[in-house]
């Protein structure tokens, strides 16, 4: 069972989630793309359906609002310390199908990677109600199909957005009672189901210790500029530093943060002493890269990396991840041949 809404009608829904919520989506920023007569595609707060970017994807992922960019965890003086306070508002988030896949993975790094939940995470990740936006065909660059991120069941609310209006699926008794006014359809979203773009995935009982010495990462050195913007705009990457800011006026006060980081930038790796085991770009990709499709998957069974495809899509060099991981596997297929 569906429901069929005007943009109007589904405005009434965006206003009366409001009341209650801080409601996310991608929506267009005029002329702060890469060059100054492109857009970026945002997630935003919105206050109508109108504002919806629904057939283009985002350049960013929605990430940010659950783990900001930079974020501000405790405040402390001479006398102790006091938790930095965030938003009563709940949080309801339009989300693509892969990025709801991605999401599972943040949830896996942050409250299940070990003995203790990341309480800044948690705290703001119970908040978050999921609209799916419905994706039938695939981007450019796309590889979620390949990557198995393709579909989803967990959403409460799937939509189909068009001009003619906005149908709807509700998976909670909190949707199906705000839309039960409305007139009903039979509508079940579609997902992709071909991507373009394909990649070949290695098993991971076929990478060997040659691989990561193999001279294809060498090439990295070359093309990378270690500008990060693979990470930042990946919807996966959890990395973060933690930084103490004391103030001017009391050195002795001030708050803890954490930012984001990322292991393409110079100085990640560095350690107390000054080593630095990671010094060139090359090996940050090969970690990079192998962390996505080897080591999360074999501790928690199926690949870190979604296929949104973001990272190729931003990067200046015009590296694509998905093309390294091809050529991992063709790399795998030839035995490691020229590995040193």
């Amino acid at each position: 069972m569906g429901f069929k809404l005007s943009n109007i009608e589904f405005n009434d829904i965006i206003k009366e989630l409001s009341k209650n919520h801080k409601v996310y989506a991608p929506k267009r920023v005029e002329s702060r793309g890469r060059f100054s007569d492109t857009d970026l595609i945002l997630y935003k707060e919105i206050e109508a359906v109108e504002e919806i970017v629904y057939d283009k994807k985002s350049t960013y992922s929605p990430k940010e609002i659950i783990t900001p960019i930079t974020q501000t965890m405790f405040y402390f003086n001479e006398d102790g310390y006091k938790e930095a306070n965030i938003d009563d508002k709940k949080i309801v988030i339009f989300i693509r199908p892969c990025d709801i896949n991605a999401l599972r993975r943040l949830d896996t790094i942050f409250l299940k990677n070990g003995d203790t939940e990341d309480y800044y995470y948690k705290r703001l990740r119970e908040k978050v109600t999921i609209i799916m936006i419905e994706c039938k065909e695939s981007f450019e660059n796309c590889f979620c199909v390949s990557m198995k991120s393709n579909k989803t069941e967990k959403y409460d609310l799937a939509v189909r957005i068009s001009d003619e209006g906005v149908l709807c699926t509700s998976n909670t008794k909190e949707f199906t009672e705000l839309l039960s006014k409305y007139k009903e359809v039979d509508f079940k979203p579609k997902f992709v189901k071909k991507n373009i773009n394909v990649v070949n995935v290695p098993n991971i009982t076929d990478i060997n210790k040659e691989i990561f010495n193999h001279e294809m990462w060498d090439e990295f050195n070359a093309r990378c500029i270690a500008c990060g913007r693979c990470t930042t705009t990946c919807s996966t990457c959890t990395c973060f530093n933690t930084t103490d800011l004391h103030y001017d006026d009391n050195p002795n006060s001030g708050e803890r943060r954490r930012t984001w980081a990322s292991c393409h930038i110079d100085g990640f790796t560095t350690m107390a002493g000054g080593h630095n085991f990671r010094k060139d770009n090359a090996s940050r990709m090969r970690f990079k890269a192998m962390h996505k499709i080897y080591d999360y998957q074999k501790r928690f069974g199926e690949n870190m990396c979604v296929g949104c495809s973001r990272c190729d899509d931003i990067c200046p060099q015009y590296i694509k991840f998905s093309s390294t991981i091809n050529k991992i596997s063709n790399v795998l297929k030839e035995g490691g041949k020229d590995g040193k």
